[in-house]
């Protein structure tokens, strides 16, 4: 296997009336194209959301994005995008945007595409999910059955996070609700083409 060095990751400052952005700018990959693409891709889901939170008209209303880098090896770069935004109300609202993305050619990857086709990847990995929630006692709104097929996920070295948004599974007071599943319990299934493939190397 050829070595790959991870991309280098910058911060980037962004400031309008009430709000305070900090986006990631990636350099260090050879392929230009797939830079910009990459970039690009960071960018539009930025400004998603924005979009989401609505208009800032409340006097008291700000915002703030941040990121957080979770994988940047073997090729694979995964990054979750916040943005926390008080536009009224009892408290404000923090929404999670992630992306994993291919290094080479600045492809981005949705949950059905890191696995092989045909394969039931949601039964699967909402079997798993169902049994973590039991296990750590996760309050759940109402009783879990399925995750979407587009779940919201990103890969955190050897493992594949899934997660739930504010509400979408759990009361608010818990946060984000994350569940690690470890790429060897799901390896017969995945993509080896995908993003969690290079994960299951042991290098």
């Amino acid at each position: 296997m050829v070595f790959t060095p991870p991309a280098v990751i910058q911060p980037s400052r962004l400031t309008y009336p009430k709000t305070e952005l900090w986006l990631p700018i990636v350099s260090g990959i050879t392929d230009h194209a797939a830079r910009n693409r990459i970039n690009e891709t960071i960018r539009r889901s930025a400004s998603q959301l924005v979009a989401k939170q609505g208009p800032l008209s409340d006097p008291r209303a700000e915002m703030l994005g941040w990121f957080e880098v979770k994988t940047n090896q073997k090729s694979v770069l995964s990054l979750s995008l916040f943005n926390y935004a008080y536009t009224g109300g009892a408290h404000g609202l923090t929404l999670q945007l992630s992306l994993t993305l291919d290094q080479m050619t600045g492809r981005q990857y949705s949950l059905s595409q890191l696995f092989k086709p045909g394969s039931e990847y949601v039964k699967r990995l909402s079997a798993i999910i169902a049994q973590q929630i039991t296990r750590r006692d996760v309050p759940v709104l109402q009783p879990f059955v399925s995750i979407r097929p587009d779940q919201d996920y990103y890969v955190a070295d050897r493992s594949l996070v899934v997660y739930f948004q504010l509400y979408e599974l759990t009361p608010y007071v818990y946060g984000f609700a994350y569940f690690p599943i470890s790429v060897y319990d799901i390896q017969d299934i995945v993509n080896e083409n995908g993003p969690l493939a290079p994960m299951i190397v042991n290098d």
